[in-house]
């Protein structure tokens, strides 16, 4: 075998190559193509991701708001809670001073 005739076995055997590869790859391609019912299907998918999305940021909006609502009830009962206790403190006070007064 020449150098010619190698070159022109290589030449063919790199062109057989590169035609079953073009081949394979346009098969590949065919059969993986979507149809248009799984097109509409991850349509669907996607629209139902979407609104699920939004309905968790309303429902964390919402529970935001809540806690929020809720840390400022508690504050106010802690005062509410202080100043009763502070009441209760000055009016034990007046009664120990009375009894004392009345000894």
């Amino acid at each position: 075998m020449n150098r010619t005739e190698f070159i022109i076995a290589t030449a063919v055997a790199l062109f057989v190559a590169f035609v079953l590869g073009w081949l394979a790859s346009w098969l590949v391609q065919r059969l993986s193509r979507a149809s248009q019912a799984e097109l509409s299907e991850l349509e669907a998918m996607a629209t139902a991701l979407h609104d699920a999305e939004e309905a968790r940021d309303d429902a964390l909006r919402q529970l935001e708001a809540r806690e929020a609502e809720l840390r400022s009830k508690l504050q106010q009962t802690e005062a509410e809670l202080r100043a009763a206790m502070d009441g209760l403190r000055d009016a034990r006070a007046e009664v120990a001073a009375l009894q004392a007064h009345l000894d």
